[in-house]
């Protein structure tokens, strides 16, 4: 049985993405891939293309980059959600310089009143140097206190290194 909400946070190419989607597949739950990247550009298209070539024909599969909610809401008894991920998420709303406290706040909002399992895949962005321009800085601000909010509300977190997991909170 999985908990309500589970964090998994990692680096870039930890293996997060894979050790989520693992969870929401070994839960016996109807799995559903809500993804929110924006595709901006080829690197980026073809980063979402090897997320997808990896999900077979069972996963459901939907897109919001912004309000999750309306997505979360229509779950349904059976179903596991995997969020990938929190950082194109706020990346999305902050490039559209949108409020970012009450995007957060609607967000955590809309993962307490989702019905069925969620898996938040995010990214750990304040382990590297301090970056060299102020709009960088911000974006790694934001993101740590999303993080923090996330993990906070999580029943269970998750660091993964080098694909391997390591528990920070709660039980899988």
């Amino acid at each position: 049985m999985l908990p309500s909400t589970t964090f998994v946070l990692g680096g870039a190419a930890s293996g997060k993405s894979v050790f989520a989607e693992n969870v929401i597949v070994n839960s016996g739950l109807t799995p559903v891939y809500l993804a929110t990247a924006r595709i901006w550009d080829a690197e980026i298209k073809s980063r979402v293309q090897i997320h997808r070539d990896r999900r077979t024909s069972a996963w459901i599969n939907c897109e919001a980059t912004h309000d999750l909610a309306p997505v979360l809401s229509e779950r349904r008894a059976g179903e596991a959600v995997l969020i990938d991920c929190a950082t194109m998420w706020l990346t999305n709303h902050f490039m559209d310089g949108a409020d970012l406290q009450l995007a957060q706040t609607a967000l955590l909002q809309a993962l307490a009143d989702c019905a069925v399992p969620v898996v938040m895949v995010s990214n750990e962005v304040g382990q590297g140097i301090v970056p060299a321009d102020a709009e960088t800085r911000a974006f790694r601000e934001a993101q740590g206190r999303l993080n923090i909010a996330l993990a906070a509300q999580a029943d269970t977190a998750v660091q993964v290194i080098a694909g391997l997991p390591n528990i920070l909170k709660g039980t899988l």
